[in-house]
């Protein structure tokens, strides 16, 4: 089945009635204006409107300088995209406030559209130390702070376990509008998923290709051949089509155009069964967040 909609029209709105691209540009380890300008321009063309940084990914201001460099060229304004960032763990309790401007600063905008905390323990603590929750507990504060004065549009966690999320949504004014984490056929956190649903707050996957891991399983390239798309295009319709936002990296042009091509076509049933059974609780990406108290 295809559908006509192009990609910068498809969007979910979150609590915060902010809407948000299903389909964002990862820019995790993409460092200098060159590399930056060269992902992002092919991402614009190819109808990309979602960008997601993060502090600790120390590229923030390289990525703020080459947006406004681009938007004119694509007869964009500010309004036009949607842009992600992360407070770093090296940035808790009381680092928080300051930690929130300098994203701000860097990026070189007035608002962020999106704004995570990053992960739920803090730099130099031990996982077991209370103090990480009682960190976040203050973070949440500032970012509701930020929330309120429209810096931040909408604000949620990454990294978050069902009980980390349980605990924020117990305490807080403001609820998380955004969930990210890892999520693929082989992690497909059921259990956070199902309790985002039921609170209304919109889950996004982060490694959606496994690290690439993904795109040489056996059953994913079945699935791409059957359906005569590339395993990427696959894994990240697998998403999408459950409305789960997805953020593909690359640094490739050919690869970021190809990417975006997963809202003219479907995926059957039995075919998302099948990537769906592929669940074992695989982790491509090492730091786990479970044991933090």
């Amino acid at each position: 089945m295809t559908s006509n909609m192009p990609s910068t029209l498809t969007s979910v709105v979150l609590n915060s009635r902010t809407e948000i691209p299903l389909l964002g540009l990862g820019t995790y380890k993409l460092q200098g204006h060159g590399q930056l300008f060269q992902s992002l321009n092919a991402a614009l063309d190819a109808g990309y409107r979602s960008f997601d940084t993060a502090a600790v990914y120390g590229n923030e201001g390289h990525l703020g300088q080459v947006i406004r460099e681009l938007l004119p060229k694509h007869g964009l304004s500010r309004s036009d995209v949607f842009l992600i960032s992360k407070l770093g763990p090296a940035d808790h309790g009381p680092r928080a406030r300051e930690g929130c401007l300098r994203s701000l600063e860097q990026l070189g905008c007035e608002y962020i559209d999106l704004y995570l905390v990053h992960w739920p323990g803090t730099v130099g603590l031990e996982p077991s130390d209370p103090l990480n929750a009682a960190y976040r507990v203050q973070n949440w504060a500032v970012l509701e702070e930020f929330h309120a004065s429209g810096q931040f549009k909408a604000i949620g966690v990454s990294n978050y376990t069902a009980a980390h999320l349980k605990e924020l949504t117990r305490s807080c004014r403001v609820p998380p509008a955004v969930v990210q984490m890892e999520c693929h056929p082989r992690l497909v956190q059921r259990e956070l998923r199902d309790m985002c649903k039921e609170a209304g707050i919109h889950f996004q996957a982060y490694s959606s290709l496994g690290k690439g891991a993904l795109l040489k399983e056996p059953e994913v390239k079945a699935v791409a051949e059957g359906c005569g798309r590339t395993p990427a295009q696959v894994l990240l319709r697998w998403a999408v089509q459950q409305g789960i936002s997805v953020l593909p990296r690359s640094s490739q042009p050919q690869r970021v155009q190809e990417n975006a091509r997963v809202f003219d076509f479907e995926l059957s049933e039995k075919e998302m069964d099948r990537l769906g059974a592929l669940n074992n609780g695989r982790r491509f990406c090492t730091r786990d967040s479970t044991n933090i108290s």
